[in-house]
Order: C-alpha cells, then sequence, then structure tokens
C-alpha cells in the first residue's frame, strides 16, 4: 500500500502550508499530491505550482470538475501538467454536485454517468493524439453545421497513457469507474462495509475483461495521532458534518446518502437537519463517533498502525493522508510518521 496526500482546497490563507506539507510528503516518499476545487481555487493552477517545487512526488486532480471544463480543455491541460512535471500527473475526475454544476458552472446536472462516459472518451482520445471527431449525447465534435474542423492536440505527454481516476460514490457510478478508468477516489471509507463497493467496481471491471488488478483503491482518510481519541474525532467532526448535512441540498446529497447506506441513516438525517438550519456545532458534534474511527486514522500510532492493516485488506492501494489537527510542526509530523507506521505494519510498496 502506497501513501498519498490530500492538499484539499487551495485559498484559505494556508498556501503556505499546504506546500510546506507537499514537499515534505514529497521528501518522505509519499506517492501522489491531490489537490481539490469547488468554487474558489482552480486544481490545474495549484497543480503546476506543486509540481514545480517538488521532484518525485505525483500531482493529481481530486477532481476536475467535468461541468466546469470541455473534455477537449481538460486534455490540454492535462497533457500540459504532465509535461511541465515531467510525467508526474494524474487525472481525477467528478461530477461535482447540481448546486455547484448548475449555481456555479450553469450547466444541467442530467445524465451523470453518460456525461462522465461521453467526457473520459473524448479526453482519452484527445491525449492519444487522435484527430478528435465524436458524436454523443452531450458532445459533437466538430460541431456538424458551422465552419469547425477536427483538430489533433499540438502538446505530446510524457506518457503514452495518463492515468484517469473517478470521483465515485453510488453503486452506478462505481460500476463506471472500474469500467472507464485505472482508479477510484473514495470519501468516507470503512474498511469494514467495502466488499459492496468493490463488488460494484469489478462489475466494471469485468465488463471491460478485466480484474482488480492495477486498478488504484484511493480513499482519502483523515488522519489525526493523539492519545485521547475524542479528541482526535473531535478535529475531525466539521469534516464530516459538512459533507453529511451541507454538501448539496436536502433531496440530493451524495454524503449523506452513502452514510445512509453504511448504516447512519437516522444520524445522517439529523446531521442534515442540524447544519441546514446552520447549527454547524449541533451537527458535529452529532456525528457518530463510530463512523470517525471507522472512515479515518485517529489515536496513539501503535492503534492507526494496527488499523492500516483493515484498509490494506480491503483492498486500498493508496492511502491518502489528510490532515486536520494542530499546527504546521504538528501536521508535517503527522506526515513524517505516517511512512514509519506503514512499514511498520509491514505493509509499505
Amino acid at each position: 500500500m502506497k501513501l498519498g496526500i490530500n492538499l484539499g482546497y487551495w485559498g484559505a490563507g494556508n498556501d503556505a502550508e499546504n506546500l510546506a506539507l507537499a514537499r515534505e510528503a514529497d521528501r518522505a516518499g509519499y506517492s501522489v499530491a491531490w489537490a481539490a476545487e469547488a468554487y474558489g481555487s482552480d486544481a490545474a493552477t495549484v497543480l503546476s505550482w506543486i509540481a514545480a517545487q517538488t521532484e518525485h512526488i505525483d500531482v493529481g486532480s481530486a477532481v476536475f470538475q467535468i461541468p466546469g471544463r470541455t473534455p477537449a480543455n481538460t486534455a490540454m491541460t492535462s497533457a500540459t501538467l504532465d509535461t511541465l512535471s515531467q510525467g508526474r500527473f494524474r487525472l481525477g475526475l467528478g461530477v461535482s454536485g447540481p448546486q455547484v454544476s448548475e449555481g456555479w458552472h450553469g450547466v444541467r446536472f442530467d445524465k451523470p454517468l453518460k456525461r462522465t462516459r461521453e467526457y473520459v472518451d473524448i479526453v482519452r482520445k484527445a491525449l492519444a493524439r487522435e484527430r478528435l471527431t465524436y458524436e454523443g449525447e452531450f458532445f459533437t465534435l466538430p460541431l456538424p453545421d458551422g465552419p469547425g474542423k477536427a483538430l489533433t492536440l499540438t502538446v505530446h505527454p510524457v506518457r503514452d497513457h495518463l492515468p484517469i481516476y473517478l470521483a465515485a460514490v453510488g453503486p452506478k457510478n462505481l460500476e463506471l469507474a472500474g469500467e472507464i478508468a485505472d482508479g477510484w477516489l473514495a470519501i468516507f471509507f470503512a474498511p469494514e462495509s467495502s466488499a459492496d463497493l468493490l463488488s460494484n467496481i469489478s462489475a466494471g471491471r469485468a465488463k471491460v475483461g478485466k480484474d482488480l488488478s492495477g486498478f488504484d483503491i484511493v480513499p482519502t482518510v483523515p488522519v489525526v495521532i493523539g492519545d485521547d481519541l475524542e479528541a482526535c474525532a473531535g478535529a475531525i467532526r466539521a469534516y464530516s458534518a459538512l459533507y453529511i448535512g451541507g454538501m448539496g441540498s436536502r433531496e440530493k446529497n451524495f454524503y449523506n446518502a452513502l452514510a445512509s447506506r453504511m448504516g447512519y441513516e437516522q444520524e445522517a438525517a439529523q446531521i442534515q437537519d442540524l447544519y441546514l438550519s446552520r447549527d454547524y456545532a449541533g451537527a458535529a458534534a452529532a456525528v457518530p463517533m463510530e463512523f470517525i474511527d471507522r472512515t479515518a486514522l485517529i489515536g496513539p500510532p501503535e492503534r492507526i498502525r494496527d488499523r492500516l492493516a483493515a484498509f490494506a485488506e480491503a483492498g486500498v492501494t493508496t492511502l491518502t493522508v489528510a490532515v486536520y489537527s494542530g499546527g504546521i510542526e504538528e501536521r508535517l509530523a503527522t506526515i513524517r510518521q505516517m511512512p514509519e507506521l506503514l512499514a511498520e505494519a509491514g505493509l509499505a510498496s
């Protein structure tokens, strides 16, 4: 099992600290540094900056928003980042949610699976430097009634095959990830309840005559090291409440639905009620300790070391660390300590 680091969103006054974390992860042998985007900083600019100031670590988008860019533009950006980083870019894609897609990008959130399939088809075709033609439900290239012509990407990516990851939560999207992608970006991954999720991915792999070998399973896992479990969990509660309660509307919140499928239906409803009524502290307090313990790594070093085996046994190939606690020195220490714990557990690859 390899390690990654999730740097989250940029521009919250912690840019220098996030760069320090990325550089420390590079020195510590981490496999990849991921950056996110919503409706603030864009991931491409951040990853270019990180790549310029690191040497070995891959840089990945977690994620580029599908409604925010044409597929051809994503291929251009990906090829450019791969060239500038000398072959260290990984492309993570996601459909975002209806609030951001329609409210920020002005793109209808309809048939997300079909849109994703067409999008990845076009990105792969462009990156392979084929002449770009496509006839789909969402994308037609070139447009048939104008002066447009079929073009070829002029930039040569460093690698023949640039890895594509999908951020997926629901069963059908997981199956699609298995079918058309090289990896899965997961959130709230609980090893004990992961079998159904991986069976969906396996079903998608089977459609194209493949199994899970070579497929990168990449959950983002909050890590807080300390002796007091409740205090460690407390550092993660606001993050969990934001996604379960506030990411989306009452009618459509993918993370709330995921928590419900994991057995926390009543708790997820309560968290959402509190969050949408702007009782953010109450929503955070309502996140079950068990949920946090199942989906994060918290506690003393030896407890985290022993818990790592469950993630490896569940099929995780790259465990992405998200540090939510303490000042910069404490977070840097966590970044340094995780490879040691992975090695002590006999799981480093």
